[in-house]
């Protein structure tokens, strides 16, 4: 049996499995999306499939909307023409409860897949047929965050981006050109409402696609390659809405097991795919039960109604409030804390990283202690209630499978928000950040990790991180062992307040941070001991 159009027809089959499927017809639905597309996403891998293709699945099935999702890919082509299009888009839901029971649900609301750049012609124009159609309503985007980036570390353009700007829109390849490339068709065509919604975590996560957006268009502008009606239009937020979200589910990567219980079951063709953008992926997308989607509800041209399917539609405030409670103080900070100090103790699970006695300890003094000192209140969620359900349900969890090395990806672009914010907080509300003890502790673990040496002074591979090799050079003369090798190396990257947002030594832990990583320096078992020593 194939997880295609015509292998959902086989329904007893697949109810013998007690795998759901749709109540809708998926192959009809695709093409009455097709015709009259109203919502395309961008950034088409795990996370989106589960959480935001399930809200479109369940709409649906619940009769609240008659269209599914046009699936646009602007970096990993072989998701399109590897894990798509041989399953006629659809994709299988897997839920992994903490009483180790899974639920199964075939989801057919991702009615087409498009590479969108370029560079392959006839989908880009197919991409562009679809911004002109007057009727679309919606561009959301999961596409991490350094898919919103212009610039480096340092605040310099990256060469990408710098060839983007120089060459227009029609031989765009980095995402924030190619989608603006596509508003200035949707402009041309006639100018018609649109948002776009980024569901990535990253704090202001709509001002920072509105900047993105808004740079490259300038930027062509200066070479003439779009005029000035096109900048008036996507600044026009009557026009052009960039709400502000907060969005949260827990996805680790496919799960060998799973795609082996498939096999059993007589489901052809659901292995793990490694793409060339290094994307773990298969037929299949496995996480957690709980999820939350905070939407700032601004949409000039009308949307779905997503407050049906359990999502939260409030103000900008009250999404700020809520993203900043996730991403800076209940959930975020614990991840990017304890996931390093688990990749130096050895720990693959982060449900055995968290169970850690000096891991746990480090979780609850950045989330429960300082971070609920200065945790905004959003109102629609309680944030006590959220980190208690973070750090005794969700991270425990042994059945999900989530990897120390997952949660590491692309961490030294996650530092700055996770820690930044709370540290800025108490600079405002003391003078200084000097009472923090877990938040520099998470920093020094961060860095030490960096040098890719574990506890017992062996190797290991860095989970990828586009900073980590600039970064490296930075730590280069220091050496595991050797504490009198650390000689200031950390100020460029502790003063640097385009990665934290400000100077943590005029914060006040700027040499706290030294001291901790120096400690970790000394030999087999510092880390430990570090951890010991400072959350005693």
């Amino acid at each position: 049996m194939e997880l295609t159009w015509k292998g959902l027809k086989e329904r007893e089959f697949w109810e013998e499995k007690d795998i759901l499927l749709p109540n809708y017809d998926a192959e009809k639905l695709a093409e009455y999306t097709v015709q009259d597309p109203r919502w395309v996403h961008f950034g088409i891998g795990n996370i989106f499939r589960l959480f935001i293709g399930g809200i479109a699945d369940q709409l649906i099935s619940d009769g609240a909307l008659d269209r599914g999702i046009i699936c646009a890919e602007t970096f990993d082509k072989d998701i399109v023409d590897k894990i798509y299009k041989p399953h006629d888009n659809l994709s299988l839901s897997v839920f992994l409860k903490n009483d180790g029971s899974r639920e199964y649900r075939v989801i057919g609301s991702l009615s087409e897949a498009v590479k969108a750049c370029p560079e392959d012609s006839r989908d880009w124009e197919r991409m562009k047929n679809i911004f002109r159609s007057p009727g679309l309503q919606m561009i959301s985007f999961t596409i991490t965050e350094k898919g919103y980036a212009l610039t480096d570390v340092q605040g310099r353009l990256l060469p990408i981006v710098e060839k983007d700007l120089l060459k227009g829109p029609n031989e765009a390849r980095s995402a924030m050109a190619i989608v603006t490339g596509l508003l200035f068709e949707r402009f041309q065509s006639g100018g018609f409402p649109i948002t776009l919604v980024s569901m990535d975590n990253c704090s202001q996560n709509g001002e920072k696609l509105r900047n993105a957006v808004l740079t490259v268009a300038k930027e062509w502008r200066k070479n003439q390659f779009v005029s000035d009606g096109f900048i008036d239009y996507i600044s026009d937020e009557d026009k052009v809405s960039f709400p502000w979200t907060m969005i949260d589910k827990i996805t680790p990567r496919p799960r060998q097991d799973i795609a082996e219980e498939l096999k059993f079951m007589g489901i052809d063709d659901m292995g793990i795919l490694v793409t060339g953008g290094n994307t773990y992926i298969a037929p299949y997308a496995n996480g957690e039960e709980p999820q939350y989607l905070v939407i700032e509800d601004r949409f000039p041209g009308g949307r779905p109604p997503l407050e049906k399917a359990g999502v939260f539609m409030v103000d900008r405030d009250t999404v700020n409030k809520s993203e900043r409670m996730k991403v800076t103080v209940c959930l975020n900070p614990i991840h990017t804390a304890v996931c390093t100090y688990g990749c130096m103790l050895n720990y693959e699970l982060f449900a055995d990283a968290i169970q850690d006695p000096e891991l746990n300890l480090l979780a609850r003094r950045v989330g429960e202690k300082e971070g609920m000192d200065v945790v905004p209140d959003p109102g629609i969620l309680s944030p006590e209630k959220f980190l208690q359900e973070v750090l005794e349900v969700r991270f425990p969890n042994p059945y999900l499978g989530d990897t120390t090395q997952r949660i590491a990806v692309d961490i030294s672009q996650m530092v700055g928000i996770r820690f930044g914010e709370v540290i800025k907080a108490y600079v405002e509300k003391y003078g200084s950040a000097k009472q923090l003890i877990g938040i520099p502790l998470a920093i020094a673990g961060w860095l030490r990790y960096l040098l890719a040496v574990d506890d017992e002074g062996n190797a290991f591979e860095l989970a990828p991180d586009p900073m980590a090799s600039e970064l490296q050079v930075m730590l280069s003369t220091i050496q595991f062992g050797h504490p009198e090798s650390f000689t200031g190396q950390l100020t460029p990257i502790l003063s640097n307040e385009h990665l934290f947002g400000s100077n943590l030594y005029n914060a006040g832990i700027g040499g706290r941070i030294e001291e901790m990583f120096r400690r970790q320096l000394t030999g087999p078992g510092a880390v430990r001991q570090t951890l010991k020593e400072y959350l005693a």
